[in-house]
Parts: C-alpha cells; structure tokens; sequence
C-alpha cells in the first residue's frame, strides 16, 4: 500500500496525484510539487488516503511543500500577466493574419514559460507568432492548441438547463457520449436539443444512460417497442414508451388516455382493435 493525495491546479481540472511524505496535508490546502509541466502550485482535493501500488502509475512524486503566502500571492500576480499577455496575444495574432481563436492563457507558476491555448479549423502555421510573442515576453512560448469542449471547459457559461455547465464546475475528465444514448432516453434527435454550448452532444445525456446499462435486467429485449399493439386489462391500446430499467411500458388506448403497466401486465398482439382508430 502507498499514501497518496489528490491535487487539482484549475477548477474542475484532471486530478493528479502525488505522495504527501512527512506533510500533514488536507482538503482545501494549497501545495506547491513538481509536474511534468514544471514546479506548479495546487490545491489538495483529495485527502491523504492508502491505496494499492498497482493503481496508480509510478513513479509517484512527492508534494515539495505547503504553498505559503508569498506563493500565493505569486499566482495572484501570474494570473494578471497573464491577462495582459492575452491582449498582447490577440494583436499578435491579428497581425500576422492567423485563422485561430484564442481562448486562454497561463503562466507558469515558476514564470518558465507561457502557454497560449487556441483553437482552430485546421492546421496553423504559428512558427512565426512564436518568435514574435518570444520576442516580447523574453521566456519560453508555447502554443497549444485544443478542442470546442475543452474551449468551453475554460469559458464556462450556462447550459440548456440554465445552470452553469457541467464540465466548467465539477467534471475532471471528459467521456464518450453517443447518439445512442439520447434514444436509449426517448429524447428528440433535434441537433439543437440534445447539443451543449460547444456544439457537441451534451455530457449529460451519461448521467441517465450509464445507470441503465448497469441495471437493465437481461429480458429487457423482450419488451413490446414502442407503437406496437398489445392486450391489457383495460383493452388494447398502442405502445408509446418502454422502460428497460424498471420493466415498465406505457400504454395509449382508445379514448386517448395512457397508462403505465409492468411488461407482466400487457400481451403483444391484438386482433381486435384494428379500426380503434389509432394510428
């Protein structure tokens, strides 16, 4: 077993995780450590907890200390470089002419470097942006370029629902989302509907679909589908909805009034309902 924590460096970023060593360190403490990336300051969103060696990836780095106020005030005095640099990074960019989009742009805790984040059609030449942005700035330059959902990841906004989006507030980490999981949930297939600010189908069409994968009882492909007909207790009617997870079917009659029956309760077929004048 090995004690680890978790530390995050943006708000809802990737959870990365390091040794405490000898630190006492807990939730919501800032910690300075070495990443790939270089020295960089975070905060503990994971407490100190054992875990089995196989389950993380090795070598595992040590945090280097508690971050103190002087780092702190560190990272306060990067981020308003850093928006100074993003105006010089706009004029730049429409100087030389670029078919690119900047979005955002960080400092290196340790000043380093400075990452300039831009997203695009295709393929930039930015060989030239780079010399020129080196040539103000004097450190290291760097140009990422990244995604539409990674774009409003860093934005933020409001989704469809009205609450701020889902990627921008609590999710590390970005996963498939298909259109099978909108019809696995009745939803409309209208592309304005089902697709968040970003233009790509929205994270939250997962949250209702892994559940049903996982609890969806093995004869569940032996439910009526929807607009066939079938015999009740109450007559025949005609399928509207099927419920795989809790093996239910709602059904339409006659008269126009539905009800919601267990896939016990319904028989497929029926014969006598042919001029009931549904459709």
């Amino acid at each position: 077993m090995v004690n680890i924590v978790g530390v995050r460096f943006k708000k809802a970023g990737k959870i990365y995780y390091f040794a405490p060593g000898d630190l006492e360190l807990k939730v919501g403490m800032s910690v300075i450590v070495e990443t790939a990336r270089g020295t960089e300051c975070g905060e503990v969103v994971v407490g100190p907890k054992l875990v089995d060696e196989d389950s993380i990836v090795q070598p595992l780095k040590q945090v280097v200390r508690v971050a103190t106020e002087a780092d702190a005030r560190q990272v306060e005095e990067n981020k308003r470089k850093a928006e100074r640099a993003f105006d010089v990074g706009l004029a730049k960019i429409a100087a030389h002419g670029l078919p690119m989009k900047l979005v955002d742009v960080e400092y290196a805790f340790d000043n380093s470097k400075i990452i300039f984040y831009f997203t695009a059609d295709g393929r930039v030449d930015f060989r030239e942006l780079v010399r020129d942005l080196a040539s103000v700035f004097r450190i290291r330059i760097e140009l990422r370029q990244i995604g539409v959902r990674d774009e409003a990841k860093m934005l933020g906004g409001l989704g469809p629902c009205g609450r701020p989006l889902c990627c921008a507030t609590f999710l590390g980490d970005f996963e498939p989302v298909s259109i099978k999981m909108a019809k696995e949930q009745n939803l409309s297939l209208n592309p304005t509907k089902i697709s968040g600010i970003c233009g790509r189908l929205m994270c939250c069409l997962k949250y209702e679909s892994t559940p049903k994968r996982a609890q969806t009882p093995a004869k569940a492909g032996e439910l009526p589908k929807p607009g066939s007909r079938v015999m009740t207790e109450n007559g025949c009617g005609r399928v509207i909805s099927v419920d795989p997870t809790t093996m239910s079917v709602t059904v339409q009659f006659a008269d126009g009034t539905t009800s919601s029956l267990s896939a016990d309760d319904v028989e497929p077929g029926c014969g006598g309902c042919e001029g009931d004048g549904q459709s």
